[in-house]
Order: C-alpha cells, then structure tokens, then sequence
C-alpha cells in the first residue's frame, strides 16, 4: 500500500463522487474497510485514504459500473477465493494461462486435478508471468507450487504477497501478510514480490 495519503474531501472533489456513493461503494465491498484511514489533524479527525490505491480504484468502479453490477464487481475484487472451476480445456480457451505451464504445475503438484479452482489457476497464471518473465527458474517455479500447496488456504483470508529471494545461487520463497515488514540479509536479491490481491483482480477482470 502506497504511503501518500489523500483526504476524504480531496478524494471527492478530485474524483466527482458523492459521499453517498463513497459509502455504498464500502458497504458493497468495492473499497476495503482498511482503507479508511482515521487521522487526528487540527480539525478533528479526519479519514483519508492510500492515494493511489484508491484512486485506481475509482477509476475502475466508474469504468465498468456500467455493464457491471456492483455485486459482480464486488466478487472482482475480493481478496478471497470464487467458486469459479474450469477443466483443462476451458483454461486453455482463456489464453491466460499456455498448455506447458498447465502441464508443468500438474507435473509437480501432489494432487493430479482435472478441474481447476480460481485458487489454483491464480499460481498457474503467476507461474506463467514469472517464468515467460525470466525472472524464475522452474526450480523455483516447482518451490513455489510447494509453498501454495502447504500453505495457501490457511493464508488465503489474508492480503498476501509471495517473495522469491535468491542468495549465492540458493533460492528460497516466502507467503506473508502484506502488512509485514521482511528483513533479508546482505546480497540478497529479491527476484520477485508478488501481491496477490492485484493479481486475483487482475485475473478476474481478464476471465
């Protein structure tokens, strides 16, 4: 989450929105609670906001309120998992995710699966940007079909970011609360960081 923050009355005079809309957007789940931010300033209190979460936010809330209802988008951008399953095929016909990325999780995963959950083609479309990216090896591809394997339910109510650090040529993955403050040490690279909440976005938007 971004450090500069925006007020309440900045927030609706830059964007056009009312307050009504504001607080129905809240209400719906469109802008998590988390966001409004109580501060004390010499007026009183008063609520601001990450500046460029929200305002990305908004923007795309205004976009495609049209020909979206508000409970649609409200399941785009939950954090949280959908009911959404898709076989090998249907997955295919997305074009998010190639035939050899989808071979090469089921490759490594413990549990063949013939259906897939939005859970797990959510690691097979990370898998598939880090891997086209270069920015992984299929070693630590396999490491990280582990770690969302061993994990990922148990963390998935979270806001979560999932890092791959590299050190001397040995590498090593991590879930955490992407509230968490990580300390590495020296010469450790960090070859990727990525927040799942935009990428489960990202994903639903696209599908």
């Amino acid at each position: 989450m971004s450090n500069e923050l925006i007020s309440k009355k900045d927030l609706l005079n830059l964007t056009g929105i009312s307050y009504g809309q504001l607080y129905r957007w809240k209400r719906k789940d469109l802008i998590p609670e988390d966001w409004f931010i109580r501060k004390s300033t010499y007026t009183g209190q008063e609520t601001f906001f990450p500046k460029a979460e929200i305002l990305e936010r908004i923007a795309k809330i205004q976009t495609m309120k049209e020909n979206v209802s508000l409970d649609e988008l409200a399941d785009i951008f939950s954090p949280g998992g959908t009911s959404c399953k898709l076989n090998k095929e249907e997955l295919l016909a997305t074009g998010l995710v190639s035939e050899t990325v989808i071979q090469y999780y089921l490759a490594n995963a413990t549990v063949y699966q013939d259906v897939f959950e939005f859970n797990n083609v959510m690691v097979m479309y990370v898998l598939e940007k880090l891997l086209q990216s270069g920015d992984i090896s299929l070693d630590e591809g396999k490491m990280i079909i582990q770690l969302f394997q061993d994990y990922y339910l148990a963390a998935q109510a979270k806001k979560i970011v999932l890092i791959v650090i590299r050190k001397m040529g040995i590498s090593s993955c991590v879930i955490a609360e992407k509230t968490d403050v990580l300390q590495f040490e020296s010469n450790t690279k960090i070859v990727a960081n990525v927040d799942f909440a935009q990428i489960s976005e990202e994903l639903r938007l696209k599908m």
